[in-house]
């Protein structure tokens, strides 16, 4: 088959050059040719009476005035010329490019694709075009070694080999003729090679529809298969040793973490497997709900394993748990433990006088053997893939799993991302704890702030200063954490010591410092985003965010969440100047709101910063041409229509099902 060769057997294409393809994971023709690109240029030529400030387009006139080049600086240059489009007459300038100059002929007509100022009336070129005849030209994702034409070339080599013919139907006829979506091997083509815009919204309606589909298909038989399984853990715990425990707590419960224990003890004493997602913003409590979790697999003579990213986190879960049940034997297990302590863990956890085990990825090595384990939880579960899950589950009986994040998701699109788990959801605060303020202050006003912190730090209070980049960059003019750092140093002198951290570190140097913070041997932590999630150092008062429009509101939530850990007040301070409406509303809605739900919701509807509430660290699956959020109504319909397909027992035998049964092992990476 055509479709299976490797790259290499294109025409014009050798070995050497099929190796730099395998950067973008293209190996063989079916490969290219399932490559999409993720956005068009639009070269049909323009009026420039038609087109906005900032608009990237092509505009073609005649040549009035002869090609200048302008040399400036090493290797710097200009060229310029000035063309007319009817009566306008327009400034073009093209840098670094003198090469051009040769492509251009005075009094003949040129297309010039490039960014417009309206203010100027003039052009920043970006290509000059021999003819305007294309009127969409594909952008596909490129690496080192492998340019748009090579790419493109390739693309167009394996079509003309006829391999698109072999490309085999995977969408049932029953579902295109309900939703009117173009066949594959037409989509294909127009995803490519559209003969208009139209023709390509169609194609990529079709296959958005085709991804979410088949990923919500997937996620429907999961659900059904640990539904199914009766072969998980009837946990028969002791309802009144828990009543007991719950009313020794020194604060109550609030309604959202009763109904969510509620329904994670339901499901413990089901035996069906437990597959749940407890979902809360920052200090909503969703530890103690975990932690008493933990506690009914006690009751019932099992053993429960919390398993969390860092060393850092996994101490202060063990000290937790420890408080919270003095007479239990719980233990921490971590990589950077003495032996001895470790070889002790190990043989407790193994003879089962060990109920309770906290620790890093050294709970699933091959050295951990568990009496009985009843209960996995992991904390922050994006950070665990599902290869780490199936270790857990075979380490004891088939395990129930609880999943935690404090990634707020609004309820509908939790549910249908995580649609093979069910979800618990805290949405509501714990009583007594002080709203953080949050106030948006202009970059000349920072001053100002550092003088407002000084006072804090005198009152004992510590600050996090946050940057979002370690190293210059041109393109985003910002003031790096090194920089940030040695600025604070020489505002504040001696009178505080001032730490900094940064993703370039190494782990361990990373949790020193942080475990320094958290100790008070300094003050202020100058950081990038690397700030562990979870992490409690209670006299951390103050955070400040600098270039706070940079980030997304969920990034800006989670950071706001490192304070306001104990009972004092905290605020958080938000430096940006931003430059649009976006990231205008974003400080708007920062400052009116401490609900992470409110706020996802509003990033919901703004979907401005393609960090849709953290989409990469949140365990959203990620697609190559949908979007979860930009498509969610997509998204919403491929999970109705798959949960009724899958709701029939006999689907799988089922004629007009049978290219779904064919396809689904194929789309089973979901991780």
């Amino acid at each position: 088959m055509l479709l299976q060769e490797p790259i290499a057997a294109l025409k014009g294409f050798g070995p050497k050059t099929a190796e730099k393809f395998t950067k973008l994971g293209l190996y063989i023709v079916k490969d290219l040719l399932l490559y999409y690109p993720f956005r068009y240029e639009d070269f049909k030529s323009k009026s420039i009476f038609e087109l906005v400030d900032g608009e990237k387009a092509v505009i073609t006139g005649t040549l009035v005035t002869p090609a200048n080049v302008q040399y400036y600086g090493f290797k710097r240059n200009r060229l310029s010329f000035k063309m007319k489009q009817g009566e306008a007459v327009i400034a073009v300038s093209f840098f670094n490019q003198p090469y051009l100059a040769d492509k251009l002929e005075l009094g003949k007509e040129v297309g010039v694709f490039g960014k417009w100022d309206a203010a100027k009336s003039a052009v920043t070129g970006m290509k000059i075009l021999a003819q305007v005849e294309d009127d969409m030209q594909p952008v596909y994702h490129v690496a080192q070694g492998v340019s748009q034409t090579s790419l493109i070339k390739a693309i167009k080599s394996a079509f003309d080999s006829g391999a698109l013919e072999e490309l085999e139907e995977n969408v049932p006829s029953i579902l295109l003729e309900k939703y009117r979506l173009m066949g594959r091997q037409e989509a294909v083509r127009a995803m490519h090679f559209p003969k208009d815009l139209a023709e390509y919204k169609q194609a990529l309606r079709r296959i958005k529809f085709e991804e979410l589909f088949y990923f919500q298909l997937n996620l429907q038989v999961l659900k059904t298969e640990n539904k199914a399984e009766s072969n998980g853990l009837a946990i028969a715990y002791d309802g009144e040793k828990i009543r007991k425990k719950i009313s020794s707590l020194p604060f109550t419960l609030t309604e959202a973490q009763e109904s969510s224990l509620t329904e994670i003890l339901e499901d413990l004493q089901s035996g069906r497997h437990m597959n749940r997602l407890l979902q809360g913003d920052v200090g909503s409590g969703k530890t103690i709900i975990a932690s008493l979790a933990m506690y009914a697999a006690y009751t019932a003579g099992l053993q429960s394993a919390l398993m969390v990213p860092t060393e850092i986190l996994a101490q202060q879960h063990f000290e937790s748990l420890l408080n919270l049940f003095p007479d239990l034997n719980v233990v921490l297990l971590t990589s950077g433990m003495k032996p001895v302590v470790k070889r002790a863990a190990l043989s407790g956890i193994a003879d089962g006088t060990v109920d309770m085990i906290v620790g890093t990825h050294s709970l699933i090595q091959d050295a951990v053997q568990y009496h009985k384990l009843g209960l996995v939880i992991t904390d922050e579960q994006h950070r665990f893939g599902v290869n780490q899950r199936r270790i857990f589950r075979e380490k004891g009986s088939n395990p129930d799993v609880l999943m935690m994040t404090a990634t707020p998701i609004p309820r509908t699109l939790a549910i249908t991302a995580f649609g093979e788990m069910d979800v618990s959801v805290i949405d509501q605060m714990p009583a007594g704890r002080k709203p953080i303020i949050t106030r948006w202050v202009k970059h000349e006003q920072l001053e100002t702030v550092l003088t407002w912190l000084q006072t804090e730090l005198d009152k004992g209070a510590q600050a996090y200063v946050i940057s979002p980049l370690i190293e210059e960059s041109e393109a985003l003019d910002l003031k790096n954490a090194v920089a940030l750092h040695e600025e604070l140093v020489a505002f504040f002198g001696d009178d505080c010591a001032i730490k900094l951290m940064h993703g370039r570190m190494k782990n361990d140097e990373k949790e020193q410092i942080m475990q320094d913070f958290k100790n008070k041997r300094s003050q202020i932590l100058v950081s990038t985003t690397v700030i562990e999630v979870g992490v409690n150092v209670p006299d951390a008062t103050v955070m400040i965010i600098m270039d706070a429009d940079r980030f997304g509101l969920s990034q800006l939530h989670q950071l706001r969440g490192r304070v306001g850990r104990g009972s004092k007040q905290s605020y958080c301070i938000l430096v940006a100047n931003p430059k649009n409406e976006v990231g205008k509303r974003r400080m708007t809605a920062m400052c009116e709101t401490t609900d992470g739900f409110v706020l996802a919701e509003e990033d919901l509807k703004m979907r401005g910063s393609g960090e849709i509430f953290g989409t990469r660290q949140s365990g959203i699956p990620e697609f190559q041409v949908a979007d979860i959020v930009e498509d969610y109504n997509i998204l919403e319909e491929a999970r109705r229509v798959a949960s009724q397909i899958v709701s029939d027992e006999n689907w799988q035998t089922d004629p007009k099902w049978e290219v779904l049964t064919q396809n689904l092992d194929r789309h089973k990476e979901l991780d």
